[in-house]
């Protein structure tokens, strides 16, 4: 479990014990469903990052709600993958390449449902920009209408290796990876992927 979620489960937990030495049953029930829940909610798996050459991983679990170009139709339109996470998906975010963190902007905003067009530019959202040896991306955490705090626990300078997790969003979200033109995309809307894991990309050889 991610540190984050230690208050998220200890808090019910400790109610529990209160309504079970009170004698409240049904109460105590009700938290410990609560903190199982939680400690669902904030599990941190181990994945296995692919080491193949030239590759993007997905930022997030959850199912592809966009893939494709950002403005239809231009030739030199950078591609945007927009990744939804239900409240049951891993709210983990990971590096989808290795790289440096040249960047780093936290916005206040709205929040719409993530799924939502006009989300990535009204909702609470962190966008970072990761310089790689090849290429260079945008990761953008979004937060949802559940969703109230985005972590990230990186910071502009930082190194992040293939796959590493550098922060996530609480309760439902969406994240949105944007890559230049020269890269194949691997992925389509309606697919499920898993952070760290599932190849979003590969980069087009010249």
């Amino acid at each position: 479990m991610v540190r984050d979620g230690i208050p998220y489960v200890g808090v019910p937990l400790v109610c529990a014990l209160i309504a079970l030495w009170l004698g409240y049953w049904p109460v105590a029930v009700l938290m410990l469903l609560l903190a199982a829940f939680m400690a669902y909610f904030f599990r941190d798996p181990e994945r296995t990052v692919p080491s193949d050459p030239g590759i993007i991983v997905s930022p997030a679990d959850g199912r592809v709600t966009r893939a494709g170009q950002m403005t239809e139709g231009e030739v030199n339109s950078p591609l945007l993958v927009s990744i939804f996470l239900s409240p049951f998906d891993v709210h983990i975010n990971r590096a989808p390449i290795a790289g440096q963190i040249t960047e780093m902007s936290y916005t206040e905003g709205r929040f719409l449902m993530a799924t939502n067009e006009k989300a990535s530019l009204l909702n609470e959202q962190n966008s970072l920009t990761i310089a790689g040896e090849t290429l260079t991306v945008g990761c953008k955490q979004i937060a949802g209408i559940l969703a109230r705090r985005i972590v990230c626990w990186k910071k502009v300078g930082d190194q992040v290796a293939l796959g590493e997790r550098f922060g996530m969003i609480k309760f439902g979200s969406r994240t949105d990876l944007i890559m230049p033109p020269e890269v194949d995309l691997l992925v389509h809307k309606g697919m499920r992927v898993r952070g760290g894991a599932t190849i979003i990309g590969r980069i087009r050889q010249q």
